[in-house]
């Protein structure tokens, strides 16, 4: 775990400041950083959208009396989605706004549920009961 974290904050941003420095060498230095001021004001407008409307999702659901499993999920892909686009990066970007669009959500939510049910086969997550 501890490497992939290390890839993660190390990794990542060299290539995504790679990519920047290439794309900047092909269409310019001031419409690369456009594109990243761009992709940050859409990505915080998509963000906040979206985090109210899965905030509305849950508090309906559970008014409702059910448990909101798909849209307790959502708002931590959404979450993570909006961390993601403050993160300047074209790669990043993309991912970011791949958790914030409901249609792509939901593939990330499969994964990710299926990646819980993994990690409670096998032990990797416990899930403790507060009292």
């Amino acid at each position: 775990m501890f490497m992939r974290l290390v890839l993660l904050f190390t990794v990542v941003p060299v290539i995504e400041l790679v990519l920047l420095i290439e794309i900047g060498r092909q269409i310019g230095s001031l419409t690369t950083i456009g594109i990243v001021v761009v992709t940050g004001f859409i990505g915080a407008m998509l963000a906040k959208t979206q985090g109210f409307n899965t905030w509305y999702q849950i508090r309906h659901e559970a008014s409702e009396g059910r448990v909101p499993h798909d849209a307790l999920l959502d708002g931590l892909l959404v979450l993570i989605g909006a961390v993601t686009l403050v993160t300047p990066g074209l790669i990043t970007d993309a991912i970011g706004f791949s958790l914030l669009i409901p249609a792509t959500r939901r593939i990330w939510r499969t994964w990710l549920k299926h990646r819980f049910d993994y990690w409670l086969q096998t032990g990797t997550l416990n899930i403790v009961r507060w009292k």
